[in-house]
């Protein structure tokens, strides 16, 4: 079936070996959090706040670090392609409770040791949320300057461990600040929690790390329960505020209005920046992080990361669902964002460019929709056989992990 696919795809003038090989060489970091609906390993008992939220309670979630990795472990063997690991400041591994400004690299070490076996690296962020110095839903623009100090005190040890894992791992480690700072009404000052922020900001990028251990990225949000009204890290605030510092900014395609098309601003952005980051939800109605499908929006934002240069997008799932197995949420996520990624390599990108400079708006579209049909899930199956990854039976391996492992967990 393979073969009969690679002459369609070659009568078409794609190559599918190329095709294969090129996705075989993009990663795509799975987020840790969706092991335990966010829940880290500080043992503070703080609920999610900070318009963070996991909605369900199927059984099995991971509830220490040993079972977090075994988890990983199995959902990477699920998935084909180049994969990385993306870590929350409170998944350090320490036999005693850390406060979060006070964490050091070491307890991350059995991360990288983690990350060592499966050939994986690892990206990082600090934890701005679920703490009682951020029940107010304020951190690096909070008023009161002690609360301020703490969070810098976090990014600061943070951003010092993501260099240290980026150091040890080889290759640069992503460090992504995000933070839930914004209010539930109507403000009754913009500016003053925005300056706050960049003064915060400016303070912690003073440090000078480099850049071969680490990538300082920015992301921004629409808004979070219980902050509905205002959000101080707007899109713009963070946008501008990374042109002008030379940082990466970082988009969550679940933190934009549901009908906006974050896929546009992916070849607007590699005109200005050198980098850009991406965290790849599904939003349903607003920021729901449901488990990736292969629907358009996801295929819209392979689609542009193919073209425009995969090897300047640095690529992460961010999702948490806690309805459903979560080992099926996240290799199905992952899953499906390869799927896209894939397609998008099938496609004839230089004819479609030539086709529209030239003004041949017909034979574009033509060729756009027949390209849909072509036998793409042939070539998906042989990629996941190259790759050493389950085809279309992964879910019955996951079906036995559960009954095995995940199903016996209690609590």
């Amino acid at each position: 079936m393979y073969n009969e696919a690679q002459k369609r795809y070659r009568e078409a003038g794609v190559d599918t070996e190329e095709a294969m090989k090129k996705c075989a060489s993009i990663p795509v970091a799975l987020h840790c959090w969706q092991g335990d609906d966010v829940t880290g390993f500080e043992n503070s008992g703080e609920a999610l706040s900070g318009g963070i939220q996991a909605t369900g309670n199927y059984p099995g979630k991971a509830r220490n670090p040993a079972e977090l990795m075994a988890d990983l472990d199995f959902t990477f063997s699920l998935i084909p392609g180049k994969k990385r690991l993306n870590l929350h400041a409170v998944y350090g591994v320490s036999s005693s409770p850390v406060e979060r400004d006070r964490i050091l690299p070491e307890h991350f070490d059995p991360w990288l040791e983690w990350a060592k076996k499966n050939n994986a690296g690892i990206d990082f962020n600090p934890t701005l949320f679920s703490h009682p110095k951020a029940a107010d839903g304020l951190t690096l623009s909070h008023p009161d300057k002690d609360i301020r100090n703490f969070w810098i005190r976090h990014v600061n040890a943070s951003r010092k461990i993501s260099a240290y894992i980026g150091e040890k791992q080889g290759n640069p480690c992503l460090d992504n600040i995000w933070i839930p700072d914004g209010l539930k009404d109507i403000p009754g000052d913009r500016s003053g929690p925005r300056r706050r922020l960049m003064e915060s900001l400016d303070e912690i990028f003073a440090k000078k790390y480099d850049s071969k251990y680490i990538a300082d990225s920015v992301e921004s949000k629409l808004f979070g329960i219980g902050l509905e009204s205002y959000t101080v890290g707007s899109h713009e605030f963070y946008i501008a505020y990374a042109a002008k510092r030379g940082i990466i900014p970082l988009l969550d395609n679940g933190h934009f209005h549901p009908t906006e098309n974050v896929s546009d601003k992916v070849s607007a952005l590699l005109l200005f920046f050198d980098r850009l980051a991406l965290h790849v939800t599904r939003n349903v109605h607003w920021d729901s992080d449901h488990s990736v499908r292969l629907d358009d929006a996801a295929r819209d934002l392979a689609r542009e990361i193919v073209f425009n240069g995969a090897e300047r997008c640095l690529i992460g799932l961010d999702y948490f669902d806690a309805s459903i197995n979560r080992i099926a949420a996240w290799a199905g996520g992952a899953r499906n964002f390869q799927k896209a990624l894939l397609e998008a390599l099938l496609l004839p990108q230089d004819e479609f460019k030539t086709l529209q400079d030239s003004g041949n708006y017909t034979k574009l579209l033509v060729l756009q929709e027949e390209f849909k049909i072509l036998p793409f899930g042939d070539v998906w199956e042989e990629y996941c056989r190259r790759e050493k990854a389950p085809g279309a039976e992964w879910f019955d391996k996951v079906t036995v992990y559960e009954q095995e492992i995940t199903g016996k967990r209690k609590g």
